[in-house]
């Protein structure tokens, strides 16, 4: 991956809770910010998502993609950009920690690379406003479940 951002969160749930939330893409409009529509395109081994399309409307990206994912059972699941419209890249996981005490420690990266010139610093700084959005939406998700 190329420059990433990275934060944490602690989630009062099991480390199978929480993958199986992140698996779960046909629900994502419900708790991801600026999801309008994730579909499984292509089922892998054992059902989760190989390939998810997304349409996305978050300031400033609009856009529709689709990403392919790779699953290390619950430990961890990353992505890759198949293709999109305005995005040129956008490189992921979720690292998921069993903390040993019915919480998980859970890592998102990012790398994104969009198609409209954008200053290293403000691209930096949108993917941590997605991040700590998505992260605070799953730990929102996990916990109410």
């Amino acid at each position: 991956m190329a420059e990433q951002t990275s934060s944490s969160i602690t989630i009062d749930a099991p480390p199978a809770d929480v993958m199986a939330v992140i698996a779960d893409f046909e629900s994502y409009p419900e708790w991801a910010k600026g999801v309008q529509v994730a579909e499984m395109t292509e089922a892998g081994a054992g059902g989760r998502a190989e390939q998810v399309y997304f349409s996305l409307d978050v300031s400033p990206i609009k856009d529709e993609y689709t990403l392919a994912y790779d699953w290390d059972a619950d430990r961890e699941v990353t992505w890759t950009l198949v293709e999109g419209n305005m995005l040129k890249a956008l490189d992921g996981a979720y690292t998921l920690v069993d903390r040993g005490n019915g919480t998980t420690e859970v890592t998102y990266r990012l790398a994104l690379d969009v198609s409209i010139p954008l200053i290293g610093m403000l691209k930096r700084k949108g993917e941590k406003i997605l991040i700590d959005t998505a992260l605070k939406g799953l730990k929102k998700r996990v916990e109410s479940l």
